[in-house]
């Protein structure tokens, strides 16, 4: 039996594929016997909304520029922008970029409407 873990929109999915196959997926359209488990964590996660406030607070309480900081992050992909202080880097390293990124444009559009009303 052939595994294959992937991440999809913050998902966590395995996908197992048949000794028939030899472990690999097959190349046909259809995917004969195959099984794909999809994974939800039971514990508490923060949503990205909840690590980029305590990101930007431990950052703040550290005395760095949280929006360069964050910022360099988002753009490189390099955990080292964000401190270790009060698990931040943890934190954010469970968040995928994106799902940031998105979290950022919904915030700030949000925003906009409020000021155009």
């Amino acid at each position: 039996m052939g595994l294959i873990i992937y991440r999809l929109c913050g998902i966590l999915y395995l996908r197992e594929f048949p000794a028939w196959t030899g472990g690999k997926e097959p190349n046909t359209m259809e995917n004969k016997g195959g099984k794909t488990t999809r994974f939800t964590s039971t514990r508490g996660e923060l949503t990205p909304r909840e690590v980029l406030t305590t990101v930007y607070g431990a950052m703040k309480e550290k005395g760095y520029d949280p929006v360069n900081q964050i910022v360099g992050y988002l753009l490189s992909g390099d955990p080292t922008y964000i401190t270790s202080y009060k698990n931040a880097r943890y934190l954010i390293l469970r968040v995928e970029r994106d799902e940031l990124l998105e979290e950022l444009v919904r915030s700030y559009t949000r925003k906009q409407k409020r000021d155009e009303e």
